[in-house]
Formats: structure tokens, sequence, C-alpha cells
């Protein structure tokens, strides 16, 4: 069989990296790292020095039975696959400075546990057109930025800047110290989304479908607002939400 031949060490592919000293390396390389299955039960001295990395990671660590790594790849995995991401993600902290530097009024986006690839793509494509300067997402509950995302933003998230953070609660509060607003939009509110003035600096928070945004981002949201719906179906897909909200942003900053 061909697991039984292949060197212990693992191998690079286009998607994933497999074996736990490849991805050991990868991750001391600097490679951006999408998210780490973990064979659950997995022990000794090398799978600790892993574990030890990935608390400098943020990428989402995964425990899972070795059956769901049996059906990512055939070949001899040792208990530990890495999904390579498909962007370089950056860091919040460094992109705010650099809008004020350059003399423009920040406008980003935060999307709180949006999972669909497709939804994230879309969303990044009209997040890109409407000149919006970075999305934020959560490390954990956030969907991968994969071929599906990427074609689906018809390579827009080759060209906004992505940030990843562990705790979004905190990545707001970092925004607001730095003189955005937080503007949530959300069903749980009167106010309408053209109540906000969006010509301020401005953090937008779009929520997943199903649970919408956090509670943690909700009570400290500067501002509440919703889209307002007259026929008789009550929701909006997500990305057409996020469409509206920024295109009012837009239209006010005119």
């Amino acid at each position: 069989m061909e697991n039984s031949r292949r060197p212990a060490r693992g191998k690079e592919s286009n998607e994933f990296i497999f074996g736990i000293r490849a991805v050991i390396e990868a991750i001391k390389a600097g490679k951006e790292i999408e998210s780490i299955y973990i064979q659950r039960g997995l022990t000794g001295g090398i799978i600790m020095e892993l574990k030890a990395l990935l608390k400098e990671v943020d990428a989402p660590v995964h425990n899972v039975p070795v059956e769901k790594l049996n059906r990512m790849t055939l070949k001899n995995h040792q208990g530990v696959i890495a999904v390579i991401s498909a962007i370089t993600f950056q860091k919040i902290e460094d992109i705010i400075p650099a809008i004020y530097e350059k003399g423009e009024t920040p406008l980003v986006l935060i999307l709180d546990g949006i999972t669909d690839v497709r939804n994230m793509g879309a969303i990044a494509r009209t997040a890109a057109c409407a000149g919006v300067h970075a999305i934020v997402v959560p490390s954990k509950n956030s969907a991968q930025i994969n071929a599906d995302a990427i074609k689906t933003s018809a390579g827009a998230l080759f060209t906004i800047p992505v940030c990843r953070h562990p705790n979004l609660h905190k990545t707001a509060l970092f925004l607001q110290e730095c003189g955005l607003q937080i503007v949530a939009c959300t069903e749980k509110t009167n106010d309408l989304i053209y109540v906000p003035d969006y010509t301020a600096p401005t953090a937008i928070v779009m929520g997943a479908e199903d649970e919408g945004i956090s509670n943690e981002l909700m009570r400290m949201a500067n501002h509440l607002a919703k889209i307002p719906m007259i026929g008789e179906i009550s929701s909006l897909n997500v990305s057409v939400s996020a469409g509206i909200i920024l295109y009012e942003a837009i239209r006010q900053r005119q």
C-alpha cells in the first residue's frame, strides 16, 4: 500500500500539509495556516512540541477522529493535517494607523460567524467594490478562505486585507479606541440603517444568518441598525445585507 511506503515526514500538497514534523516546520517557516486537524488521543513528545507551537498560531485547531483525517487524505498524515490558507492574513492593528496616515476615513467590515464560503466570497467582492479597507473575521467559526470563496469573490480576497483574530470583542474594543464607531446590522432594533453617520470612522458588523451577531458585540456597539423590510419575506441573505448597508455608507460619504 502507498501509505506504508510513504516517508514519515509527510509532504506538502496544494491544499494540505500532512505529517507532524512537516506541519511543525511549516509553522516555524511562517506558512499561513487556515486550520489544523489533530487526531484525538495523539500523544508523544513531538505532538507536544506541535501543540506548544500552536499557542502562537491564530488558526483554529480541531481534535477529530482518525476517520476524518483519512477522508481528507489517503496519505500518511500521522494524525495531523494543516490546511494552508490561500491568502496572507494581515493585522488590523497595522492597517488602521496606515489608513489614518493616508488621510482616509476607515471603513471596516467585521464578519461574526459567517461560515458559508460563498457568502464570504460574495461579501468580499462587494466590500472591495465599496472601498472597504479591511475585513475582520474570527479565528474560529468562520468560513475557510478556499478556492470556492476566492472564485465567488472574483479574486477580491486577493486584494482586500483580511484580518483574523481569536477574539472579535477585543478587536472591536481596539477599533473603538482608534476612533471607529461600531455599527451592528441587526433586526433587533427600531433604527434603520440610514440613522448612523457613516462619514465617521466606522466598523460595520454582520452576523451569521442563523445566530446573528454575538451578544458581546451587540452590547458594545455604538449603533444598532436594521434594513427595512416591506415584503412578506422577512430576511435577506447576509451577503445581500452587507451590500445594502455598505452602499448606504458609501452614499453618505460621496
